[in-house]
């Protein structure tokens, strides 16, 4: 079923981690979940910004947050924090996942490319 307002309760993710990250062999900060997709993308902090990449390329404009813990969702079209339901599970990134994660793939001076 799909909610009108670009969130699809009957999507899961795309996976435990940001899409083109795992593709490409890259690190993330957070990650953040497509509402409307299931695509799973790193957040703005991170190097390549994948979430926000992916929203201007579907225009897909709202995310949820793929962190333990975390359930809001962000309208990239009206720069707002919404409210929103739960998404199919998995809610968030595996518990043991670390951030910035994964960890056999984050530089040692990683500080320095975060945004």
């Amino acid at each position: 079923m799909s909610a009108p307002n670009g969130i699809d309760l009957a999507v899961p993710p795309s996976g435990p981690g940001c899409v083109e990250c795992d593709r490409d062999g890259g690190w993330w900060v957070h990650l953040r979940r497509c509402a409307q997709c299931g695509h799973v993308g790193c957040c703005d902090t991170s190097p390549r910004q994948h979430a926000t990449a992916h929203f201007r390329a579907t225009g897909h404009p709202i995310v949820r947050s793929f962190e333990p813990g975390e359930s809001w969702y962000w309208d990239y079209s009206s720069n707002e924090m919404l409210d929103g339901p739960d998404l199919p599970e998995p809610q968030h990134r595996p518990a043991d996942q670390t951030v910035p994660g994964p960890r056999d793939r984050v530089p040692a001076d990683w500080q320095q490319y975060i945004h």
